[in-house]
C-alpha cells in the first residue's frame, strides 16, 4: 500500500493526519510497514502482468494463538501482541494436512509452487492491497476461504495480487485448522466440534478489529470460498456467530447440504477415528485426551487413511440444526449471493483421486456403479440404479458410460445441491446471482484428455487473475489472450459484487438476477444468459424419480 505521498528520506515517513485510519509507514528500500492492533508486520511490494499498479503483499499474519498444546480441539484464542516488525514476506505453514495429496493437487492444477510445511501451529492469514489504499476511500473486502475438502488446501496455493491491483480490492486469504484437528466432535462437552469454522469465524473477527490498517472497509466484507471454501461460506450464512460479520457471499462448486458436511451424529466418524489413532473410545472422554497426546506425525499419518470426510456439526451454538433444515426455514442471513459450478464438476481433478485405473478410457456399468454406491450406500438397493438409468440411457459405449458417469456425479455432488440452494437464498429474499462456467483452460491441453471440459476449480484462477501472476506460483501451461481477456472480465464480475452486491459493471454483460425464470450466466471466451440450468436433470430429480420410487413402493395390482 505506497501512498503517492513523496518520501522526504530513505527514513521511514508516517501518513497524513488526515487519513486516521490507515497505519502504513513506507521505507525505500525494505518495502512497507503496516501497524495493526498486536504488533507490527513487514510487508513487501509485489508486481503483477499488465498493469503499472503495485500490490502489497503481507504473509502469515497471525489471527489467533498457535492451536497447540491445550488450545487442541478447543475454540481459538485471540493472537497475543508481538514486539518489533514482524516479517511478512514469507508463507505461512499449512494445518495437518497429507503433503503428498497436496503436491499431487499443486501438479494436476498445471501449476508450479514450493509447498511450505505443515504444521499444527497454522492459523495465519494473508492480505494483498493496492498501494495506493491509503490515499483512496476504503476499499470493499474481498474475504477468501479455500477448498480441499476440508482436510487439505492452504493460504500459500492462491496469489491475490491481480485482484488487488487490477479492481482496487483488499484480498484476505485464511487458514483454518483441517481433518481430524479441525472437525473431530463427539457431541458433548469434551470436544464439541467445528473447530476449523470457529477459526474461520476468528479470521473474520480480526479483519473487523484491523483490515482499516489495510485501506479495509470492515462493514464491506464478502465471503468466498470454492469447493469446501464454498461449503465454508455457504454454512456461515447459517451460524448465528458469523452475523454481522460479513455483506455478501460467494459459493463456487460448494453449498452447505454437499453431502454429509453437516451432522447431528458425530461420533460415527469419532469412532473411525478412534480406530485410525489406536485411540481408547470407551468414552469421549478418553479419546479426546488420547487425541490431544498424539504427535504431529501420528495427526498426518491417521489423515493419510482417512476415507471419510468431516464437516460441521449441529451444536447449538455455532450450528442450529441441519444446513438444509435451516434453509428451508429461511433461517439464513439474507445477503447478496453470488453462487455456480463449472460444467463438468466431475470431469478429472475428483475421478483421478478414486477412480479405477484406465477409468478415463472408459468403463461398464458395473465398475460405475460399484463406485456410485460408495459415495451413496443408501441408494444400492435400488435407488442408485434408477439414477444411473437416467444418465446412462443413451450410452452404448465404454466412453459413453464413462460421460454418463462423469456427469451424473458432478451433478449429484456439486451442480443440483447448488441449483436447489440458490432457489433457497432467493426464496428467503435474498438478491441472488447464479453462474455455469464453461471454458477449458488452454494450460491443460496437454495434461488432461479431450472429453474432459470445465473441472472442478478451472473457476479460480480466472476469478484470481492468475492470467496475470507474476510472484511465488508459476503457470506450467499455456494462456491465451483470449484467456487474459476472460480473466480481466471475471474479475470485474467478482468485484463488483464484492463492491455493490452486483456483479454488474461498465463494459459487461447485463448479468441477471437468479429470480422465478431462474436465469444464469454463461461465463467462458463469450458471456451468454441462459435459463434453468440442468433443467431436464432437475424435473427427473424432483419429480419423475420420487415417483418411479413411489411406483416401486406400492404394493402390486389384484
Amino acid at each position: 500500500m505506497q501512498s503517492t505521498v513523496n518520501l522526504l528520506s530513505p527514513s521511514c515517513l508516517t501518513l497524513s493526519p488526515i487519513l486516521p485510519l490507515v497505519f502504513i509507514v513506507f521505507t525505500a528500500e525494505t518495502g512497507p510497514v503496516v501497524s495493526l492492533k498486536n504488533g507490527k508486520v513487514r510487508g513487501e511490494y509485489m508486481t503483477v502482468k499488465g498493469i503499472e499498479q503495485r500490490v502489497q503483499q503481507y504473509l502469515g499474519i497471525p489471527f489467533a494463538r498457535p492451536p497447540v498444546g491445550p488450545l487442541r480441539l478447543a475454540a481459538p484464542q485471540p493472537a497475543e501482541p508481538w514486539e518489533g516488525e514482524r516479517d511478512g514476506t514469507r508463507q505461512p505453514h499449512m494445518c495437518i494436512q497429507d503433503p503428498v495429496i497436496s503436491q499431487h493437487i499443486v501438479n494436476v492444477m498445471a501449476i508450479e509452487y514450493d509447498l511450505p510445511d505443515v504444521s499444527e501451529d497454522c492459523l495465519y492469514l494473508n492480505v494483498y492491497t493496492p498501494k495506493e489504499a491509503a490515499t483512496v476511500k476504503r476499499l470493499p473486502v474481498f474475504f477468501w476461504i479455500h477448498g480441499g475438502g476440508l482436510s487439505m488446501g492452504a493460504a500459500s496455493q492462491y496469489d491475490a495480487s491481480p485482484l488487488a491491483a487490477y479492481q482496487n480490492m483488499v484480498v484476505v486469504i485464511i487458514q483454518y485448522r483441517l481433518g481430524i484437528l479441525g472437525f473431530l466432535s463427539t457431541g458433548d462437552e469434551h470436544a464439541p466440534g467445528n473447530w476449523g469454522f470457529l477459526d474461520q469465524i476468528a479470521a473474520l473477527k480480526w479483519v473487523q478489529e484491523n483490515i482499516e490498517s489495510f485501506g479495509g472497509d470492515p462493514q464491506s466484507v464478502t465471503i468466498a470460498g470454492e469447493s469446501a471454501g464454498g461449503i465454508s461460506a455457504s454454512i456461515l450464512t447459517l451460524s448465528p456467530l458469523a452475523k454481522g460479520l460479513f455483506h455478501r457471499a460467494i459459493f463456487q462448486s460448494g453449498v452447505a447440504t454437499l453431502g454429509t458436511y453437516t451432522s447431528k451424529e458425530p461420533l460415527v466418524i469419532a469412532k473411525v477415528v478412534a480406530n485410525l489413532t489406536e485411540c481408547d473410545c470407551t468414552t469421549n472422554e478418553h479419546l479426546v485426551k488420547c487425541i490431544r497426546e498424539k504427535t504431529e506425525e501420528d495427526l498426518v499419518n491417521a489423515t493419510k487413511k482417512m476415507k471419510t470426510f468431516m464437516g460441521a456439526t449441529v451444536d447449538g451454538v455455532f450450528l442450529k440444526d441441519l444446513a438444509e433444515e435451516l434453509l428451508k426455514s429461511k433461517a439464513v442471513e439474507k445477503v447478496p449471493v453470488l453462487l455456480g459450478v463449472t460444467n463438468h464438476e466431475f470431469g478429472w481433478i475428483l475421478p483421478s483421486s478414486f477412480a479405477p485405473p484406465g477409468w478415463s478410457e472408459g468403463f461398464d456399468r458395473q465398475s460405475a456403479m460399484s463406485i456410485m454406491n460408495v459415495f451413496y450406500p443408501a441408494g444400492a438397493s435400488g435407488l442408485n440404479n434408477l439414477i444411473a438409468d437416467e444418465y446412462f440411457k443413451d450410452a452404448k459405449t465404454p466412453e459413453d458410460i464413462r460421460d454418463g458417469f462423469t456427469e451424473m456425479l458432478g451433478d449429484l455432488f456439486m451442480v443440483l445441491p447448488v441449483i436447489k440452494v440458490a432457489g433457497y437464498h432467493r426464496d428467503a429474499g435474498a438478491p441472488v446471482y447464479m453462474y455455469e462456467f464453461q471454458h477449458r483452460p488452454e494450460m491443460h491441453k496437454e495434461t488432461r484428455p479431450s472429453f474432459v471440459k470445465s473441472d472442478h476449480a478451472d473457476d479460480i484462477g480466472f476469478m484470481f487473475g492468475s492470467c496475470f501472476w507474476n510472484g511465488h506460483i508459476k503457470i506450467t501451461g499455456t494462456v491465451t489472450e483470449e484467456e487474459e481477456k476472460l480473466c480481466k472480465t471475471m474479475m470485474a464480475y467478482w468485484a463488483n459484487f464484492a463492491r455493490t452486491g452486483s456483479p454488474n459493471g461498465e463494459e459487461l454483460i447485463l448479468w441477471p438476477l437468479y429470480d422465478q425464470k431462474e436465469e444464469y450466466m454463461e461465463l467462458g471466451l463469450k458471456q451468454v444468459v441462459a435459463q434453468s440450468l440442468k433443467k431436464d436433470k432437475v424435473h427427473f430429480m424432483t419429480v419423475l424419480l420420487p415417483q418411479k420410487l413411489h411406483s416401486l413402493a406400492a404394493p402390486p395390482l389384484q
